[in-house]
This record gives C-alpha cells, structure tokens and sequence, in this order.
C-alpha cells in the first residue's frame, strides 16, 4: 500500500469553496421549514375537523420528545415521555393509535390538562417515520373530534398519509442542521487554509506544538509589536515571518530579509543605513540602506546573533529613536518600520558571554516564538512529505506514486537534525531518483536515513519486547496506518475500516503520534 499525495487547494478553490459555503448556508433557511411545519398545525384542525393539534418531534441522539408546534402551543413546551403517553408508544412502536374514551383513563394526557387547561376527550396519533431511512422523527397528534364524534380507522390512514408528507419538512430540519454544522467546520477549515498559506506556500500544521505557533502567529499580526522568531535551523522561520507580515496591516508594503551573518563586517553599517557617495572607497552613487528600503514594511533579520558588535549601538539608536544616518551624511533620516527578527542561538546567554550588546537584546523584540523542531511535530512529518511531494512532482515535472509505509515510517522515527530543510531536500532527491508511477521504498533514501533504519531494525530484533501493552500498541499503531494508506489518509474511512469512531481514532492518533 502507498500513501499519495493530495494537491494543495489554490487560492481560487479556496474561494470557490468559501462562496459555495455561502451559497449553502443562506439557501438552507431552518425558519423556512419551521414555516412549512407550522402551516401543518393550522390547516390539519380544519382538514380533520379537529379541536387541536400538535407537532412533536424526538431530539437527535437522546430520547426526549419536544412538541415543536402545536394549536394554541409555544415551541418546545410540552415534553410527553417516552412510557406512559400515547406520543411516545406511537414513536417507540411506529404504529398509529387511535383513544376514543379518554375520560377514565390515566396517563400523560391528564398532566397536560392540568398544565394548559385544555380537556382531551379524543385522540388519533401517527408516527412520523423517516422516507430514506428508518428513524422515526416525532409523531403528529390530533385532539377531540367536533361535535362529539369518533376517530376512525379512515382518520388514521388519511393522518398516515400527512405524517409521510410532513416528514419531508421534519427531515429536512434535521438535515438543514447537520448541513448547517458541516458548513461551518468547513468555513473555519477554508478559513485555516488561507490563514496557513503564504503566495503559494502552505504552513503544514497538525501538531498541537505548531498550532500553538501558529495561534501566537495570528495574534501578533494584527499589532506592529517587534518579534524574535526561535528555534533550529531549518525549522521555517523565515516562512513564519513572512506569515506575520502578510497577516498583518503592512502586508502592501515591503518585506525586506537580511541575513546577517552573510554580510562582512566592514559593510554592515552600509548594508542596513546606506551611505552616500563618495562615503568610502568604491562608495561610486548613493545607496539606501535596509532600514530605508523596509520604510512602511517590515525588515526581517534573520541570524540576527551573528550581528557584529560595531553596529549594535547604531542599530539600537535606529530602533528606538526611529531614525538614523547614512555613511558620509549628518542628515537625519527617519524609519516607519517593523522588526521581525530570527536566531538559532541562545541571545540571553550571548548577553551573558558578552557577544550582543544587553540593551539591545531588552529593545529589539516584545514577543517572542519558539518555532519547534521537526522531531518534536512528528505529527507534521507525513502531511509535510505529501506537500513536498506534489511540490516536487510538479516542480520536477515527475508522477512518483507515493511512499511505501515502510518509508512513512523511517520518516517519522528519523530525528531530522536538518529540521524541515532536511526533509525538504531528502524528498527532492528521493523524486529525482524514483521512476514514474512507483513509489519511494527505504532503499533509495540517503544514507544517513538507511542507516538509521538498518541500525534501528536491528537493534529491535535484538531485544523483542514481550510486554503484551507494547506489542497491542505496535499493533494498533500499525493497523492505523495501514487504514490510512488504504484510504489515502481519509480518517473517517480509516475509523469505519477499523470499526472506531472518527474520535477514538483520532485520540489514539494522538496517543501513538501518528
């Protein structure tokens, strides 16, 4: 079995969708069928020649009987049980009930007397059973013949027929609220993948670890507060900074990166406040600097721990003051702009060794994010190879099926010391090395994955653990995914295969990190 990848929504499906959505929600109106089930309450009396009649429908997923309309009723005001009421044997035996002499007769009716005041002498009850398929959705009961007469069989029939009828409107209650729920997830869903996607490239997040990021991400956007992005190389943090700038109010304006460990020391004070000409030799025309050309956006420093000491005071003056000076100019120049920064290093303790000026770590940022590494979101790790597989199918102009499970495995147990990066650049070479229409097997990984794998089996061949928890897990863990491939990663379909609610799959899911 292989698990292939599916595309990634464009921007225009999102759309699409999110106007279907719309679409959707505003065609399936609940007052419109309420209309339609009122109307029945009105016109039956007369039909029927009746005194009353009422409407009651079962509340989805317990017992309890509401009457949902009814003659001279509010919503929901009487609820008959289930024992001891003719609504409820008519719902629990889905069979009509015809009660001509109810004056000598106990039972929920006398109760409902008391409450509304209204004396039952007669009653006549049909089930309301379900057209497509077999629940029974309430029951439509009518009160006291006029005049003093009977309900007959030909009253019931003609009463069963309605109750077909008026289960198309009932049904279509139920229905208009569980499409109404589905809408909903899905918009928040649509609404998940535009906030996840950045011009074409999308944020993978399935791990609470970098949900969490992603949270702060969203809050952090909408405030111009400065921010240090955290975390390993490889880890996307430029990517997450991007995300922060395109989410917020600056999103029109520039998006300036610099890295500063890339830049030689005797042109960085140029490189970030510009110089003017003939500031210095080969200095041949003036030239903005980083601050200048991020004026309105945001300047992204990424390695900002590599920064060089002889800058650090100029650079905290242009943040706190917001301003500064080209090289060979007195003019004072003055700066609109946001600050995201990013370090693979450990700044406080940089303060500490002396190697980043104190008051410059207390000024560059507000708030900052810890960006967690890819063996600490190993739920990332297969949805992540999807991605970049039909990235890189694409990019490559390749068809590579998909991978063995054997495969998704080794990925998941792989530490990734390269972090996303990594991943990134192992699935790049694993597309360039896999024919058309097969899938990636262990054996054409790099070698530093094959021998962990090779090194791994062994070691778990050697020591068999007889522990009956760790054998059941190993097996549930295994038949999850192997539902998982077999429904290409369709968790409904999986917990149906595996006779498991879609929760209790995902929680073992969680428990096991898949």
């Amino acid at each position: 079995m292989t698990l292939q990848p599916t595309p990634p929504p464009s921007s225009t499906d999102l759309d699409l969708l999110r106007k279907r959505l719309a679409h959707v929600t505003g065609f399936w109106s609940e007052d419109n069928y309420k209309a339609s089930v009122i109307f029945y309450t009105r016109i039956l009396p007369r039909l029927m020649d009746v005194e009353r009649c009422t409407i009651f429908v079962m509340e989805m997923g317990s017992k309890r009987i509401c009457s949902m309309f009814g003659t001279g009723l509010s919503e929901m005001q009487i609820e008959p049980p289930m024992e001891g009421s003719v609504v409820g044997q008519t719902i629990s035996t889905r069979a009509g009930a015809i009660i001509n002499d109810l004056s000598d007769k106990g039972g929920f009716h006398n109760f409902t007397a008391e409450q509304t005041g209204f004396t039952c002498r007669n009653m006549i009850c049909a089930p309301i059973l379900g057209t497509t398929d077999d629940n029974t959705y309430g029951a439509v009961q009518l009160l006291n013949k006029i005049d003093g007469d009977d309900f007959t069989s030909q009253d019931l029939e003609q009463l069963e027929e309605i109750a077909h009828f008026l289960s198309i409107s009932i049904e279509s209650i139920v229905l208009n609220k569980e499409i109404l729920h589905i809408a909903d997830t899905l918009d928040k869903e649509v609404g998940r993948l535009e906030q996840n996607s950045i011009r074409g490239k999308k944020v993978i997040a399935e791990s609470p670890a970098m949900l969490e990021v992603l949270e702060l991400v969203n809050v952090v956007s909408s405030t111009p507060i400065n921010v240090m992005l955290l975390g390993e190389n490889g880890t996307g943090k430029d990517l997450i900074a991007r995300m922060i700038h395109e989410k917020g109010e600056r999103r029109e304006k520039p998006f300036i990166p610099v890295n500063c460990a890339c830049i030689p020391e005797n042109l960085v004070e140029s490189e970030f406040f510009g110089h003017e000409k003939g500031a210095f030799t080969g200095a041949d025309a003036s030239r903005k600097g980083r601050f200048e050309d991020s004026s309105g956006g945001t300047l992204f420093l990424d390695e900002v721990g590599e920064m060089v000491r002889t800058v650090q005071p100029k650079f905290l003056r242009a943040i706190e003051e917001q301003e500064g000076s080209r090289l060979g100019s007195s003019k004072t120049i003055s700066y609109d702009l946001r600050i995201i920064s990013a370090t693979n290093k450990d700044l406080a303790a940089e303060v500490k060794n002396g190697n980043f000026r104190e008051d410059l770590f207390f000024r560059l940022f507000s708030v900052e994010i810890v960006i967690p590494p890819l063996r600490k979101r190993k739920e990332d790790i297969l949805p992540l190879s999807l991605y970049f597989l039909e990235q890189i199918n694409s990019r490559f102009n390749k068809n590579v099926s998909g991978f063995s499970a054997e495969t998704l495995d080794l990925f998941e147990r792989y530490s990734w010391p390269g972090n996303v990066r990594q991943l990134l650049r192992e699935i790049e070479r694993l597309v360039a090395l896999t024919p058309d229409n097969e899938v990636v097997s262990v054996q054409q990984c790099s070698k530093s994955l094959v021998d962990f794998h090779n090194r791994t089996r062994k070691d778990d061949s050697d020591s068999p653990s007889l522990s009956i928890p760790e054998q059941v897990a190993r097996l549930e863990k295994d038949l999850i995914a192997k539902a998982l491939m077999k429904t290409g990663g369709n968790k409904s379909q999986a917990a149906r295969l595996l006779n498991l609610t879609r929760q209790g799959l995902a929680q073992k899911m969680k428990r096991y990190s898949i």
